[in-house]
């Protein structure tokens, strides 16, 4: 395999190929022949109910090394009612399922203009994937339009290698979506469920939506992100700090994005937040089986006390026994409570199998419910 500290090699028997609407099979000397090569082609239309497959390629090893799409219609509900699904190896069960714009780094069918080492979005309305996939046998990329609307126009890029010499430790690209709204009361939500296997976990992007009808504006990021490795049961290896401390900023969350880092929503009106975590440069490994979760805890502080106290008087605080306060007579300056707001998350994992044995994607009606873009 090729990548970026490799750029002056020239490798053996690795060929470059683009699947677009010009030449969706990527077949050798067969792009541009419509209208004689003039733009005949340059995109499709995916009427509501139907499938597409994006990029395909049998009997033979290669990478994915960058998939770029753009659509006409990027409404919240398309965005979220687009499902994008990659399949290894001549799989049935597909290794990435999700919702479109999630999958590409921004959930809540919020677009953004962001900038991440494997997803980007350079002006708010295209959506770039950079994460390497590898295949040992072939591969199938497959987007399906599960709206009740047309799309006129679907772009696309998928720009891929084969003949790649895969190493045996290579590891199969997996992407998993899944929401609950709301959260359960200290239950902490589950931004992998466990699976099993060898691999590592590149990370996650998240999107929430407080309930401002219940917590007013209090700031709802105190959670800890834990992963659990190997045999990991009642405590985690690995535990953080607090929501925005595992995103690498501190005290709230404002609007930036990084490279391995960043909340590029940041709604303060709405109370709506999209923010990511890679794990590039820090990776996180495991050889037996994985699960990544976060709490639901916020706090108040002494300008929130008492709008919080008018609409929820009485809560549970964030200790041991999840112990009933009431914000009406409690006067502390600071304390931490347990919330329900409206979580979602799209986590990206490599894995030594291409199956992962975890829940298929949810229907649109759950995907898309309460959406307000």
């Amino acid at each position: 395999m090729i990548f970026s500290d490799d750029l002056f090699l020239s490798p053996d028997n690795v060929q470059t190929r683009w699947s677009t609407p010009e030449n969706p099979s990527a077949a050798v000397g067969a792009g541009g022949e419509a209208k004689g090569g003039r733009k005949g082609r340059p995109c499709v239309t995916l009427k509501a109910g139907e499938s597409v497959v994006l990029a395909s390629a049998e009997q033979c090893s290669g990478v994915v090394r960058r998939i770029w799409v753009t659509i006409d219609h990027r409404s919240g509900r398309m965005l979220r009612g687009l499902k994008i699904e990659c399949f290894w190896d001549g799989a049935t069960v597909a290794s990435v399922a999700a919702p479109f714009g999630d999958f590409f780094g921004t959930g809540l069918g919020r677009l953004a203009p962001f900038q991440s080492a494997y997803f980007s979005n350079p002006e708010g309305r295209s959506f770039n994937c950079q994460a390497p996939m590898p295949f040992r046998r072939g591969m199938r990329i497959v987007l399906t339009n599960e709206t009740a609307t047309d799309l006129n126009a679907l772009y696309y890029e998928v720009n891929f290698t084969i003949g790649d010499k895969l190493p045996a430790n290579a590891l199969y690209f997996h992407a998993h979506w899944r929401r609950e709204n709301p959260t359960i009361l200290r239950r902490d939500y589950e931004i992998v469920p466990k699976i099993a296997g060898r691999g590592r976990f590149l990370g996650c992007n998240i999107g929430v939506v407080a309930d401002k009808k219940l917590y007013h504006t209090t700031w709802w990021g105190e959670g800890e992100v834990k992963v659990y490795l190997d045999g990991d049961k009642d405590r985690p290896t690995l535990c953080g700090t607090g929501t925005e401390d595992y995103i690498g900023t501190a005290w709230g969350q404002g609007r930036y994005d990084h490279l391995y880092q960043g909340c590029h929503v940041a709604d303060a009106e709405k109370m709506q937040y999209c923010f990511y975590r890679y794990h590039g440069p820090d990776p996180v490994f495991f050889y037996r089986d994985l699960r990544v979760t976060i709490h639901q805890i916020g706090c108040w502080d002494p300008s929130t006390r008492w709008p919080l106290a008018q609409k929820s008087p009485s809560l549970r605080e964030a200790d041991a026994e999840g112990t009933p306060v009431d914000f009406r007579k409690d006067d502390r300056p600071y304390v931490l409570f347990e919330r329900q707001d409206d979580w979602s998350s799209c986590a990206y994992f490599y894995l030594d199998r291409v199956e992962n044995g975890l829940p298929g994607l949810a229907g649109i009606e759950h995907r898309v419910a309460g959406l307000e873009c």
